[in-house]
């Protein structure tokens, strides 16, 4: 019995021991539970009386007001578990559970410690965000100011002209890609820093040093930008020179010859400003690629160039084609007064033309012969059978009516000799 009572006594002992670090702890549950609950509901209603959730629609983090609502309610939630995470390692280590709140008071040291980096970081890209911002605005309203949107549309020769103060449908205005341009130039450093301030290694040193490459590639970007566009411009104006010197020369007065039969307008001055134009655009092009030292546009402008002789000779060659065939075709009309034999002359010499131009530019050269000779050989076949089958009788008549011009040139030329009379001493 006294062994018993002994148990006993020393039980309700110690629980009488204990019995003020149970209450402290319920007291402690008591207070984390009564300030967590002020704490969400005081976060809802302010958030609520100060419009938050209005501003989450407008931000376009919600789709509706009640989406908004639902956000608000669950940031009081969270900060209400944020609550009673911040009493239980005290909570633990009253009741004596030390191994089990360590590791929860350890999480809470590192979080707190990171606060202050956190909270600096943030502070370094709200403030980059401002200065970009203001930047961006700045810009966007110099650009206005100086009405380059109407310089660009003139200087690509586009016909619509935008107003002074584009409206807010216009999306793509050069003024707002120079504005959004300089916005992302500001923040890519300012990105930067925030990540550096962070000390996060293994995701900083990879981002910083993808920003690294972007920011040492903007000036190569800039000056490829700026010699495309003093290229567009130096094409366009040559062009347009050239032009209107070759049509002050009369260049287009050969379109007469090419329209006889009015199918064809064409502006051979205009054309050829064109070309040259185009020509001068992509050696611009070509350079600016090799500004950006990349080895694959460099390669890719090196072939273009290398090619551009090609192309240029088959142009050449087929316009040649085509205006002599033209000049020819309608010459044999004249003359012949037959229009068949003048189309004809025409069209085998644009062939002609053709075939010699696709083989300048080395496409598929075996193909391109055979297919020519194939061409050619069976047009000299279809003339052949139908001159010589069907046309047996025309053939006979027309060689008569050569061979007696040429006996009634010759007989002219006979009777003038003979009526010659010599001069008298």
């Amino acid at each position: 019995m006294d062994n018993v009572s002994n148990t006993i006594s020393s039980g309700f002992n110690s629980f009488v021991d204990f019995l003020p670090t149970l209450l402290g702890a319920i007291a402690l549950v008591l207070v984390a539970w009564v300030l967590a609950v002020l704490i969400r509901r005081g976060v809802k209603q302010g958030l609520k009386m100060a419009g938050f959730n209005r501003h989450l629609v407008k931000w376009g983090v919600a789709q509706n007001e009640e989406q908004a609502n639902t956000t608000v309610e669950s940031i009081g939630n969270v900060l209400y578990y944020l609550v009673w995470l911040l009493f239980l390692p005290a909570i633990l280590g009253m009741l004596g559970l030390t191994a089990v709140a360590q590791p929860i008071s350890n999480m809470f040291d590192t979080a707190l410690s990171f606060i202050p980096t956190l909270i600096g970081a943030i502070f370094i890209l709200v403030i980059g965000y401002f200065v970009a911002k203001f930047a961006k605005n700045l810009v966007y309203n110099l650009a206005l100011s100086l009405n380059l949107d109407k310089w660009m549309s003139k200087l690509s020769g586009s016909s619509d002209t935008p107003d002074a103060t584009p409206t807010a449908s216009q999306k793509n205005t050069l003024a707002k890609v120079l504005a959004n341009l300089v916005f992302v130039v500001i923040l890519i450093p300012i990105a930067t820093a925030a990540l550096d301030v962070l000390g996060i290694e293994s995701i900083s040193r990879p981002v910083i040093g993808v920003l690294n490459s972007i920011l040492a590639a903007i000036p190569n970007i800039l000056v490829a930008v700026i010699l495309l566009g003093i290229g567009i411009f130096l094409a366009k104006f040559i062009g347009q020179l050239l032009a209107d010197l070759l049509r002050g020369t009369g260049m287009n007065s050969l379109t007469k010859y090419l329209n006889t039969n009015g199918k064809m307008n064409l502006d051979l001055a205009k054309l050829t400003g064109q070309v040259v134009s185009v020509v001068i655009g992509i050696f611009f092009l070509v350079e600016a690629l090799n500004v950006l030292n990349l080895e694959v546009l460099n390669t890719i402008g090196g072939a273009i160039i290398a090619y551009l002789p090609l192309v240029i000779s088959a142009l050449v060659i087929l316009g040649l084609g085509i205006i002599g065939g033209t000049l020819l075709g309608n010459f044999i009309s004249t003359s012949t007064k037959s229009e068949f034999f003048g189309e004809a002359v025409k069209y085998i010499l644009i062939i002609f033309s053709i075939f010699m131009a696709l083989d300048q530019l080395q496409f598929a050269t075996n193909i391109v012969n055979t297919a020519f000779m194939f061409i050619m050989g069976g047009i000299a076949v279809a003339f052949a059978i139908a001159f010589g089958i069907g046309g047996r009788d025309v053939a006979k008549r027309t060689l008569e009516k050569a061979g007696n011009k040429v006996e009634k040139e010759s007989n002219k030329t006979s009777d003038s000799s003979n009526d010659f009379t010599p001069p008298t001493m």
